[in-house]
């Protein structure tokens, strides 16, 4: 019997991967996504577990190549939105994104900005990015969307003299401070182990 459930989580990535896993520890396996809606049958509860990765930054033609990449090592992927976008015929500026991914269509990397990776559960921890170098990458490739609304943000509050410029600014230098925070942490524990 398959299950449906409707949700969002926008942003919060690690939310969205915490709650996939609780889903695969009760016996649920993802079977489809849409942009509200995932879709699992029954399985072994603990059968699988998820990783959710954003790749927002990637071009078309590099995120299917990750994605094939990623089914060549034996996990599965879902493609799925990080935003509502309800509208059709959009199209969306990445200035801080890869070469060839900062214009997003339809046709393209738009509301496929995360990759849900799953794979059988082996009881080994499941983390796509295991050394410090590939782990700084990922954050500072989080990092690049918060740099650019905050600067947008202060940009447009000052110019515009308006509270919710100042509002997005501030959220934005919360999510760039927390990212610099973690950055700091993986090249302090990198150096560690270099020594």
């Amino acid at each position: 019997m398959n299950k449906k459930c409707c949700r969002f989580y926008g942003g919060l990535i690690a939310s969205q991967e915490k709650w996939l896993n609780k889903m695969a520890e009760k016996g649920y396996r993802l079977i489809r996504t849409g942009k509200l809606l995932y879709e699992f049958e029954e399985c072994t509860p603990g059968q699988v577990q998820y990783c959710v990765e954003f790749i927002g930054q990637k071009s078309k033609e590099s995120a299917a190549d990750y994605a094939r990449f990623l089914e060549d090592c034996g996990y599965r992927v879902f493609f799925k939105n990080i935003n509502l976008n309800l509208s059709v015929g959009k199209a969306v500026v990445r200035p801080w994104a890869d070469k060839g991914g900062r214009i997003a269509t339809n046709s393209t990397t738009f509301n496929r900005e995360l990759l849900i990776v799953e794979k059988e559960n082996d009881g080994k921890p499941f983390r796509l990015h295991t050394t410090y170098e590939d782990k700084q990458d990922y954050c500072k490739n989080m990092r690049k969307p918060w740099l650019f609304l905050f600067i947008v943000s202060a940009v447009l509050g000052i110019a515009m003299r308006r509270l919710v410029w100042g509002v997005f600014a501030v959220i934005s230098l919360i999510a760039l401070i927390v990212f610099q925070l973690e950055l700091r942490k993986l090249k302090r524990k990198a150096d560690i182990k270099e020594m």
